[in-house]
């Protein structure tokens, strides 16, 4: 199948149900965390659909690339909060690994178009 638009990309797709994910997760933490977990978990999360875009739209493979790595370092960040959010007991053990599982189902696919494009 060939890429007609960034929604077309897998990782797009997965990346930004995650996102939605974390934003309906975050809204169940105390508000005293809105400019702490909340607003970090946000931002790292969001950002990997984002960079996913960017790079699409950028105009070489390596720009592509660039920010395939700059997802994929977001995506690690979001592994960071969940075990932080995990440990501080703002989510269960479920719902800790569905994620952490989904994230690294995630790092692996950005990994490997990674990899692919490098090979072009």
């Amino acid at each position: 199948m060939k890429i007609q638009k960034f929604e077309d990309l897998r990782i797009w797709q997965e990346s930004h149900r995650l996102t939605i994910e974390i934003y309906k997760l975050t809204g169940k933490f105390p508000k005293t965390e809105s400019f702490g977990i909340i607003s970090q978990l946000q931002r790292c999360s969001s950002s990997v659909p984002a960079n996913i875009v960017e790079g699409y739209y950028r105009d070489t493979t390596k720009e592509l690339i660039k920010f395939l790595f700059n997802a994929r370092g977001s995506a690690g960040e979001v592994t960071y909060f969940l075990i932080l959010t995990k440990e501080l007991k703002y989510i269960s053990e479920l719902e800790y690994l569905k994620l952490r599982t989904d994230y690294e189902k995630l790092l692996a696919s950005i990994s490997s178009l990674i990899n692919k494009l490098r090979q072009k």
